[in-house]
């Protein structure tokens, strides 16, 4: 799943939006950082929709 085209935070189950009044940031539970959309890391664990996707793009091939 690493090389996946749908890899990046904004897809993990860890990434979490904080909405403030100094505006929206972008944060990671797991890691206990902000991060951004479309940063990486190799902790990655792809939410469910994300992962049903993968399996059918698998599929495809």
């Amino acid at each position: 799943m690493k090389n996946s085209r749908f890899h990046c935070c904004a897809t993990c189950t860890h990434f979490k939006v904080k909405k403030g009044d100094d505006g929206v940031r972008y944060f990671c539970s797991r890691l206990g950082y902000e991060t951004k959309p479309d940063y990486r890391f190799n902790c990655w664990t792809p939410k469910e929709n994300v992962q049903k996707l993968i399996e059918k793009e698998k599929k495809k091939q």
